[in-house]
This record gives C-alpha cells, sequence and structure tokens, in this order.
C-alpha cells in the first residue's frame, strides 16, 4: 500500500477532528470517556492548522492518520525549546493500524525538522500509549524523563527527543 504524506485540506478538518478523538476514545487515553474536555482540543483541526502544520497520511486519498508538526515555537509548542520541533496529537484510525501510517508521519516530521534547520524533534506522550511508544525507541528517539510534565492534575505525560 502506497502511503502519501500530505498537508491536511479544511474540508478535511471535522473527519480528521472525529478520527483524533476517536483514536484517543477507543484506546482509553481520556480519563474522564466522551465527556473528556480534552475531545474539543482534539477535534479542533482548524485550530490546530492554524498554529501548526497539520498533516495526513492517506492511502488513495483516503486519511488514515495525523498529526501536529511545529517546526518552531509559538502556542503549539509544548516542550520544543528554540532550536527543536515538536509533533503533537499523532493519531492513527483504528482500521490503518499496522499499515505504516503513523511511523510514515512521524519519519515526514523528522525530514522537515532536518530541512528547517532544528537541532531535534520532541514530543509528549501519555504512559498508555505503548505502540507509540514502541514506534518512537524503533525511530531512535531518547525519553527523556526530566522534562515530563504535567498539563493537568494526575497526568504526567512522558517525554521523547531525538536529536540531529
Amino acid at each position: 500500500m502506497d502511503i502519501t504524506i500530505r498537508h491536511a485540506r479544511p474540508d478535511e478538518y471535522e473527519a480528521l477532528g472525529d478520527l483524533t478523538a476517536g483514536a484517543y476514545l477507543a484506546d482509553g487515553h481520556l480519563s474522564l470517556g466522551a465527556d473528556d474536555p480534552y475531545l474539543t482540543v482534539l477535534r479542533d483541526v482548524a485550530g490546530r492548522a492554524a498554529q501548526a502544520q497539520v498533516l495526513v497520511a492517506a492511502a488513495d486519498e483516503e486519511p488514515l492518520g495525523c498529526v501536529a508538526f511545529v517546526p518552531s515555537g509559538g502556542p503549539m509548542a509544548d516542550i520544543a525549546r528554540d532550536d527543536q520541533a515538536e509533533i503533537r496529537m499523532l493519531a492513527v484510525s483504528a482500521a490503518a493500524r499496522g499499515r505504516g501510517a503513523g511511523e510514515a508521519l512521524v519519519r515526514e516530521c523528522l525530514r522537515r525538522a532536518r530541512d528547517a534547520g532544528r537541532t531535534g524533534l520532541v514530543l509528549s506522550t501519555q504512559p498508555s500509549m505503548h505502540a507509540a511508544h514502541r514506534l518512537y525507541g524503533r525511530l531512535g528517539f531518547v525519553r527523556t524523563p526530566e522534562r515530563d510534565w504535567q498539563p493537568i492534575p494526575d497526568l504526567t505525560l512522558l517525554t521523547y527527543e531525538l536529536t540531529f
């Protein structure tokens, strides 16, 4: 299967928001389930696109997954230093799992970070996101526990970094 990576189109924002929210819900990553206020953030692809690059992994124009790539600073950067890029909200639909969409998205973010002259790519992830942790390790990311942080009480996000 050929996977292409491209920028999200405005006519896809709602579907990509549903894909992202659905992935987080289905995998149990929202402590309050369908009542979790973070769902609003996950569904707000237009808001992400105004502050970052929203990239889509697609096969035959069908979106399989998406990610927000933050090339340098701004409101979407949670942990990136001035010389680093960051990725946020990586999500792959349940039907597309195991097909390489997540890896293709992360590899494209790595390429873009290098092309932008960044010194590395960083990310935050929930402790329960085991498949993502395996992917990051396979691609060469290392844990940076000194940068772990809590966006809300009772949720500590783990951080990873790949330095170029």
